[in-house]
């Protein structure tokens, strides 16, 4: 019979190749050290996890920062220049 493995293998990206082999450590302790052991793994796995999608969230608002920095320093050149042409003109 093959039971289900207790740890994730949500692909190369998910998990570092160190919390994989400790996971592997844990799944070949004795019973009752591996379900305690195991709890504390799946908890930090979860951290890991939530941490990552965390700082994946505050990438991808630095560039939409950036982005619209940009864009916003665009406007103010434009502006100033429109407002140039009209101080221009008025003088003239």
């Amino acid at each position: 019979m093959q039971t289900k493995s207790r740890i994730p293998d949500d692909g190369p990206d998910e998990l570092s190749r160190e919390m994989i082999d400790l996971g592997h450590q844990i799944s070949q302790l004795p019973s009752p050290h591996q379900d305690e052991m195991q709890v504390l793994y799946t908890r930090v796995v979860d951290s890991v996890k939530r941490r990552r999608r965390i700082l994946t969230l505050v990438q991808e608002a630095l560039s939409q920062l950036r982005l619209d920095i940009k864009y916003l320093m665009f406007d103010l050149e434009v502006t100033r220049r429109e407002r140039d042409e009209l101080r221009q003109r008025l003088d003239d």
